[in-house]
């Protein structure tokens, strides 16, 4: 891969191949980048539901059984 770049100025490996990688992949990358975020969100919402029916549950047994 060195020997590819060896001639060329060093804007066109830090400026136009990270560019023209952007253009290509952009697409892929937003939707990869927007499942992970989905999918931690439902992650968080699923950690919080479980959460809230535990409190709940403890909270209905400790009241019953008192």
């Amino acid at each position: 891969m060195q020997e590819i770049f060896a001639g060329l100025p060093w804007w066109v490996k830090w400026v136009a191949v990270p560019a023209i990688a952007l253009v290509v992949f952009g697409g892929l990358i937003v939707s990869v980048a927007g499942f992970v975020i989905a999918l931690l969100f439902k992650v968080l919402v699923f950690a919080a539901l479980v959460g809230g029916l535990i409190y709940v549950v403890r909270k209905f047994m400790n009241s019953s059984s008192s």
